[in-house]
C-alpha cells in the first residue's frame, strides 16, 4: 500500500510530464537542435460556459518550477482578473531548457486559476457576506494546502484546513461536524462540551440540524450558550430541506422574538453560485464546499508564439494570435492587446512584467493576504459596473 502521490524535486525536475515531451526533446537532440530560443505563452481561447473573466493563480509555483533555468518569465500579477486570447505568463529561452515542464506548468496555473476563478464569482455575488472554504473533502490530501490557496486568494475570507496557517499565514475557520453530536449522542451535552473544551477564542458556532428540527435546535442553543453563541450552523441535507430560505427566514424570526437577535446564521451543505443569490439576503455566512473545489475549469494551453533568428519572428500554430503579446489595462473593463516588443502610446498599466531572469527571481511575489485584497478589489469595480449596467 501507498500514496499516489510525487514531491517537490521530482516535480520541478520534469519527471512528472508526458512522455511526448520527453521524445520530443530527443528527437530534437537527434536533428541536432539544441538551441531553439523561442517564446511560449500561456493563455485561455475559452473561458467556461458563462464567464468574461478569469483569475490568475500558480503564478508562485509555476516559479518555483522554473527557478534555476536559463529563462526569463514575464507574467500578471497573481490574483489578477484576465480574459480570452490574453497571455497571463510568457517564458522566454531555449525551448529544451523548460519543454519538458509545460505539463507541470500547465497543470499549476490550469487548477489553481479554475479554484480561484469560481471563488471569486461566488464571492462577488455577495461582497458583505462572510465565506468560508470546506472543500477538502472533495479533493486528494495531498494538494489540500494548494486548494486553501487557490480558494482564499479567489476571495474566500476563509478556509478550514489545518495546514493552512503553516502554509498562508491563515487561521483555520471550522465549527462543529455532526460526528460531535453523533459521538456524544446528545446534542445540548455535545454543545456545552464543546464550549468547556475548545480555546476561548474560536466562535462558538453551533450546528443545529442533527436530531431535532431546526428551529427548535437553533432556539436551544441560544438558550444554552447565551452570550457566548456567535452563530448557528445550517447544514440540512437537500432530502430534508425543503425551501430552504422559507427555513431559515422561520428561524431568523423565532431567534429575534426570543431576544437572540446577535445570533448569526450561518448555511452550507452543495451551495453554489445560485444559492448564495437566493440567501444572500437572510443569512450572514456561508460554507462553501464542492462548487469551488471542483469548478469549471479554465482551459489554458501553452504554445510557442515566436522564435529568434536575429529577431523575434511571430510564429504558431493555427487558430492562434501569432507573435508574443502584452495586454495594456486601461481600465477593468478595457484591455488592449499589443505585440510584446511594440512601443505603446497608451496610458495604461501593462499587465505582465518580467519577474525571472535567467532562472533567478527578480520581483518580489505578495502574501496571500495581498493577492486576495487585490482580487477583492477588482471584483467590487466588476460588480459596480454590471450594477450601473443593470440600472441603466
Amino acid at each position: 500500500m501507498r500514496l499516489y502521490t510525487v514531491g517537490e524535486e521530482e516535480i520541478r525536475s520534469g519527471n512528472v510530464t508526458d512522455v511526448y515531451f520527453k521524445r520530443t526533446a530527443d528527437t530534437l537532440f537527434h536533428l541536432g537542435i539544441k538551441n531553439l530560443k523561442v517564446r511560449m505563452e500561456f493563455h485561455c481561447y475559452g473561458l467556461p460556459k458563462g464567464y468574461s473573466w478569469g483569475v490568475f493563480a500558480g503564478l508562485e509555483e509555476a516559479l518555483r518550477l522554473l527557478e534555476g533555468r536559463n529563462v526569463t518569465v514575464y507574467a500578471m500579477d497573481e490574483g489578477t482578473i484576465f480574459r480570452e486570447i490574453e497571455p497571463v505568463m510568457i517564458i522566454e529561452g531555449d525551448y529544451l531548457e523548460f519543454g519538458e515542464l509545460e505539463t507541470a506548468l500547465l497543470g499549476v496555473i490550469r487548477h489553481e486559476s479554475s479554484i480561484a476563478t469560481k471563488a471569486a464569482r461566488i464571492k462577488m455575488l455577495a461582497l458583505n457576506k462572510q465565506m468560508i472554504f470546506f472543500g477538502l473533502r472533495a479533493l486528494h490530501p495531498a494538494i489540500s494546502p494548494m486548494v486553501d490557496r487557490a480558494a482564499y486568494i479567489g476571495g474566500m475570507d476563509g478556509v478550514s484546513g489545518t495546514m493552512s496557517e503553516k502554509f498562508l499565514g491563515v487561521k483555520p475557520s471550522g465549527t462543529m461536524p455532526h460526528a460531535l453530536m453523533l459521538a456524544v449522542g446528545d446534542n445540548v451535552k455535545a454543545w456545552q462540551a464543546f464550549d468547556e473544551a475548545v480555546e476561548k477564542d474560536v466562535p462558538r458556532i453551533v450546528l443545529v440540524d442533527t436530531f431535532d428540527d431546526e428551529r427548535n435546535e437553533a432556539l436551544k442553543a441560544a438558550s444554552l450558550l447565551k452570550d457566548r453563541l456567535y452563530g448557528i450552523r445550517l447544514d440540512t441535507p437537500s432530502s430534508r430541506r425543503g425551501n430552504f430560505k422559507k427555513i431559515v427566514k422561520e428561524i431568523r424570526w423565532t431567534l429575534d422574538i426570543n431576544g437572540f437577535s446577535n445570533v448569526r446564521i450561518i448555511v452550507s451543505g452543495g451551495l453554489d453560485e445560485k444559492d448564495v443569490i437566493e440567501l444572500r439576503d437572510v443569512v450572514d455566512s456561508f460554507g462553501i464546499g464542492t462548487s469551488v473545489a471542483f469548478p469549471p475549469s479554465v482551459d489554458f494551453s501553452a504554445d510557442i508564439v515566436e522564435k529568434f533568428d536575429g529577431k523575434w519572428i511571430p510564429f504558431t500554430k493555427r487558430g492562434k494570435w501569432p507573435g508574443a503579446k502584452q495586454v495594456y489595462r486601461c481600465s477593468i473593463n478595457d484591455d488592449r492587446i499589443t505585440l510584446f516588443d511594440q512601443r505603446s502610446e497608451l496610458k495604461c498599466e501593462p499587465l505582465l512584467k518580467e519577474y525571472m531572469k535567467d532562472g533567478k527571481l527578480v520581483r518580489e511575489l505578495p502574501s496571500p493576504s495581498q493577492i486576495r485584497d487585490r482580487v477583492i478589489s477588482q471584483l467590487k469595480d466588476i460588480s459596480k459596473i454590471e450594477q450601473d449596467s443593470e440600472n441603466s
